[in-house]
């Protein structure tokens, strides 16, 4: 009779550990997600920033030595991703190509400027920034015109700035969600085993030698937990950058590596925390009390 309570005990420990596993792993898997999601967004945003470009138009009687100069100084600057050289002849053949006929022919001369392209890092492309770096190319004597779309950069920020908050206070209550779900189930685990815990405090345990082992095995459940989430995201992972390629899911494995590590760091941070105080409201409970 007692080996037969024995082995239901122990399958109902195991199912009720086997709970709080799959709990805590579906609960960071979607955590991993939601921290996938901001990844892309942040390089994704960074992609289409890059792609603003300054363009400085440069004087017909600048020098050659003095244009090397400022194309030197360009590719130093901190704001600088890519510097471009465009002559008015590959300008006009551009222009050209694109319309379809020779302008140069039809006008005998060819109206355009030598140029330079700047390609800025996506942290410089707000609207201060560029018109301080605006600012800053004007009052250079070679420099007949300096154009970029304002608009858009006006567009383009305000709208990131919008995204971001929607996606950081979407992050916080996603993750506040998270804890409460797993605090939930560790709470579960431990009020199966109030009477233990109770029964070892009228035996003369200190609440620390009581409340260890029981840290010990949620901090395991919780690494196993985010084991089983990881392994769900490797399989998301590979399964995105297959189907759309273009997001390079795969492309920084650092990124990768930190997102995992938050994922298990998260995974023990909040099952040793939910098992503390699980614990602890058990040992300040009476006797009596632990039947409600």
């Amino acid at each position: 009779m007692d080996t037969s309570f024995e082995k239901y005990q122990k399958r109902r420990l195991r199912s009720s550990y086997f709970s709080v596993v799959i709990s805590i792993g579906l609960v960071l898997f979607l955590v991993g997600i939601l921290g996938l999601i901001l990844l892309k967004a942040q390089s994704i945003t960074a992609h289409f920033k890059e792609k603003v470009t300054i363009t400085i138009f440069l004087k017909d009687n600048a020098k050659n030595s003095d244009v090397e100069i400022l194309q030197a100084e360009l590719k130093k600057a901190a704001y600088t991703k890519s510097v471009t050289y465009i002559s008015k002849k590959e300008a006009a053949k551009k222009y050209t190509k694109e319309i379809g006929e020779d302008f140069v022919e039809f006008l005998g001369d060819n109206p355009l400027k030598n140029a330079i392209d700047i390609s800025l890092k996506s942290e410089s492309v707000t609207p201060e920034k560029m018109a301080e770096i605006e600012k800053n190319l004007r009052i250079r004597s070679i420099v007949a015109e300096v154009v970029y779309d304002k608009p858009l950069i006006e567009l383009l920020t305000k709208n990131i700035n919008r995204l971001s908050f929607w996606m950081l206070l979407f992050s916080a209550l996603f993750t506040l969600i998270a804890v409460v779900l797993i605090n939930s189930s560790i709470r579960l685990s431990v009020y199966s085993k109030r009477f233990t815990i109770k029964t070892m405090q009228m035996v003369g345990a200190t609440k620390s030698f009581i409340r260890v082992p029981f840290i010990w095995k949620s901090i395991q459940l919780g690494i196993l937990g985010a084991v089983v989430s990881i392994i769900g995201l490797v399989a998301f992972i590979m399964y995105v950058d297959t189907t759309i390629p273009e997001l390079e899911m795969l492309s920084n494995y650092k990124i990768l590596g930190l997102l995992f590590a938050v994922i298990i760091g998260l995974g023990i941070l909040i099952t040793w925390l939910s098992t503390f105080f699980a614990t602890q409201r058990f040992l300040n409970l009476r006797t009596d009390e632990l039947y409600y």
